[in-house]
């Protein structure tokens, strides 16, 4: 299919696949680039800094990823709300009104005074922009993906709407581009006082860029013809879970599909980013280069995976990606960590830390520790160095061979210099800059692989009457909820444990919970039309 030509209002408008291809994808990406923007910077600390001052460095960061996590929150909601809509009203018109919903929040969010400005209404309303953020996007991705389905030629769905998953690692990559471009135009100080705004305000000129191209576009050939004929749902979100069969499919596309690809994904994303940042001590700016030219080179993983799924099938795909990830993760972790920062790798074998005292209440949540042992904790915490707790009578640190009985925090800064541990932020050489490329880019492959047919998989599984809801609504409880509360999560695992790699737990419970899910599923799909046969399948 090479063009289409669709019904609208009396008119026949013709346009081409890549037309419709680019105009749905540069939306997604430019929508994605909204939402990301936040989680960017609060990977860096702004955010926590800015909105959610707390007095803990632990607890504001843990604030700042729930201000990040409220919006994926409330896009199960959006998905009830645009995908009634986009199944009454047509595609087009819903995905035009949630990228103006998400134009106008994220230029909000540049335009709100700090806590140290206006106090608690800061975060209010972050909190407040957040929720419409949430809204718009949960809207905005089964419009743009179905819309292209919609348009696809047989045997090639995968193919085609790969370049939507492409173009939300796209909307990563672009938020880190716009944030390191305009950082290098001013100094530090400018930056953090009020140079990152820029990168939310510039959402308006894509708002603009946007909604002209989706302007031009033609509604989806498949919901004009329904609609033509009268067979659109009388209440899509009812009848989403009334239409015979479809109960398994929503089970299949919440557990299996979103909630198994999206951790994989946030953890190559944005838990790599907080990870080089945190505990390996790299440099702000050198970990978001280096992880932003990774996803764009690995975008291409993306777009081979949903090509991919055409030949083999979608779920065949996802499921070796969903295998390797288990046995991946880890090894992919311990090797970033090696190459981050080998001096402290090398000073914690060398010198581990040893905490022994009494119960200590110890509470990431805290503004204030209850006791010297917790206090201590908390402050290893923050600086990202593993430790290990052992219960005894008497509060003591041990630092390799230094024992120190109930230490101030300068005095346990002192032992930490001493035995090595060096929390200055590093600039890797060469060779190590290279190897931490590869790395991250293993973690693009994995996401790639399991993120690209996804589209595909989830228009396929529903029947066109009521699919944009019943895709809509597990894939944004299962990214909303498993994948935006990921950040926070994974925070507070390291912080509870004391271990850098606790986090990734998180994620493999996650994978080994939809990996069965998704073999469960309808199975055969990639040679399914989009015409409502596959519903019958």
């Amino acid at each position: 299919m090479a063009s289409a030509s669709v019904a609208e209002n009396g008119t026949k408008k013709k346009q081409t696949i890549p037309m419709v291809i680019g105009a749905s994808s540069l939306g997604t990406l430019f929508e994605w680039y909204d939402f990301f923007i936040y989680g960017t910077l609060a990977a860096s600390g702004i955010i926590g800094r800015t909105f959610f001052p707390s007095g803990s460095e632990t607890l504001q960061t843990l604030l700042a990823w729930a201000g990040f996590a409220v919006g994926f929150g409330f896009r199960p909601l959006g998905a009830i709300v645009f995908g009634y809509l986009g199944d009454r009203l047509g595609r087009k018109y819903t995905f035009m009104m949630t990228i103006i919903l998400m134009g106008v929040a994220t230029a909000g969010v540049g335009l709100v005074p700090s806590a140290a400005a206006i106090g608690v209404a800061a975060p209010i309303l972050i909190i407040l922009l957040r929720v419409c953020q949430g809204l718009a996007l949960g809207g905005e991705y089964g419009g743009a993906a179905i819309y292209v389905a919609e348009h696809a030629p047989p045997g090639r769905a995968g193919f085609y709407t790969s370049f939507i998953q492409a173009s939300v690692a796209g909307g990563f990559v672009l938020s880190l581009i716009v944030i390191l471009s305009i950082k290098a135009m001013m100094d530090d100080t400018t930056w953090d006082a009020w140079g990152w705004r820029i990168p939310f305000l510039i959402s308006l000129a894509l708002l603009a860029i946007s909604v002209w191209m989706r302007a031009k576009l033609s509604e989806s050939p498949v919901f004009a013809e329904m609609k033509a004929k009268g067979e659109t749902a009388r209440n899509p979100f009812i009848e989403s879970f009334t239409y015979p069969g479809n109960k398994r499919r929503l089970v299949v596309a919440l557990l299996g599909v979103s909630a198994g690809f999206t951790v994989i994904w946030y953890t190559a994303m944005f838990y790599a980013l907080s990870f080089l940042q945190g505990p390996m001590k790299i440099e702000g700016t050198t970990a978001q280069i280096i992880v932003a030219v990774a996803a764009t080179v690995g975008s291409v993983f993306f777009i081979w995976s949903g090509y991919l799924s055409d030949k083999l099938g979608r779920a065949k795909v996802m499921a070796t990606g969903y295998v390797l990830a288990l046995v991946l993760l880890f090894p992919i972790f311990w090797f970033l960590g090696q190459q981050g920062s080998p001096a402290l790798v090398a000073a914690s074998a060398r010198a581990p830390i040893t905490v022994t005292g009494p119960d200590c209440a110890y509470s990431p949540f805290a503004t204030k520790q209850a006791d010297p042992c917790a206090t201590l904790l908390a402050d290893l915490t923050a600086k990202g160095v593993p430790y290990t707790r052992i219960k005894g009578a008497d509060l003591s640190v041990t630092v390799g061979g230094q024992t120190l009985a109930a230490p101030s925090v300068a005095q346990l800064d002192g032992a930490l210099a001493s035995a090595g541990y060096d929390m200055t932020p590093d600039v890797p050489d060469g060779r190590r800059l290279v190897l931490i490329f590869f790395g991250v880019l293993a973690l693009t492959f994995l996401a790639g692989l399991t993120y690209g047919p996804v589209a595909a998989i989830l228009c396929e599984m529903f029947p066109p009457a009521v699919r944009y809801s019943s895709m809509s609504i597990p894939y944004h409880i299962g990214t909303g909820y498993f994948g935006g509360f990921l950040p926070f999560i994974s925070s507070y695992l390291v912080a509870r444990s004391g271990d850098s790699y606790a986090g990734l737990w998180y994620t493999i419970v996650v994978v080994l919970i939809g990996l069965p899910v998704l073999l469960w599923g309808p199975g055969r799909g990639h040679d399914k039309p989009l015409d409502g046969a596959a519903a019958r399948g």
